[in-house]
C-alpha cells in the first residue's frame, strides 16, 4: 500500500513539473515577448522608441545612443540594423494612400488628417540599401484576428515615428 502511494505521488509530481515547464515555455515563446527580446538583443539594450506588429511578426526600434534603427521580421528571427545616416525617410500610409512623408532632401508632407475609421495604417521606413530599400509595419489592421489599440493610437505612433525620422535626417 505504501509503495503504491509513493508511485502515485511521484507520477503526480512529475506531471506537475512537466505542466509547469510547458506553461513556462509557452509564456517565454509568446510572439510579443519573442519580438521584444529580439529587439533588445539587436540593440544591445532597451529600445528608446519601438513599434511592434505581433500579427505580422515585425518590429522596428531606435537606439539614439548607439545611432541605430533596427527592423525585424519573422518574429525576430531575421532583421537588419541601419546606422542613422542610412535612413532615407518614412511614410504613413492609410488604406493605401500616403498621408504623411519625411524624406531626405525633400519637404515634409505633414500629417494633416485623422482617420478614425481606417482599415489599415502602415509605417513605411526607407533606407539607402539596394537589397532592402524599405520596411513596412502595420500599426493598425482592422482585418487582424484580434486588433489591439485603435486607429487614433496608430496615427499618434506613426506621427511620433515620423518626428524621430525627421530628427535623424537633420543630423
Amino acid at each position: 500500500m505504501g509503495e503504491a502511494f509513493r508511485v502515485v505521488l511521484l507520477v503526480g509530481l512529475v506531471a506537475a513539473l512537466l505542466t509547469t515547464g510547458a506553461l513556462g515555455l509557452s509564456w517565454w515563446m509568446e510572439p510579443d515577448r519573442r519580438i521584444r527580446r529580439a529587439l533588445s538583443k539587436a540593440l544591445g539594450g532597451v529600445p528608446e522608441a519601438e513599434a511592434v506588429s505581433v500579427g505580422e511578426g515585425k518590429a522596428c526600434a531606435l537606439n539614439f545612443s548607439g545611432g541605430q534603427l533596427v527592423v525585424l521580421w519573422g518574429l525576430g528571427a531575421h532583421g537588419l540594423a541601419y546606422d542613422f545616416n542610412e535612413v532615407e525617410g518614412g511614410e504613413i500610409i492609410v488604406d493605401g494612400h500616403v498621408v504623411a512623408r519625411v524624406r531626405r532632401d525633400e519637404a515634409r508632407k505633414s500629417l494633416d488628417v485623422m482617420v478614425p475609421d481606417a482599415e489599415q495604417i502602415v509605417l513605411r521606413l526607407m533606407f539607402d540599401d539596394a537589397r532592402h530599400p524599405e520596411f513596412e509595419l502595420a500599426l493598425w489592421d482592422a482585418a487582424a484576428p484580434a486588433p489591439t489599440g485603435s486607429p487614433a493610437e496608430a496615427m499618434r505612433l506613426g506621427r511620433r515615428w515620423l518626428s524621430h525620422v525627421e530628427a535623424l535626417l537633420k543630423d
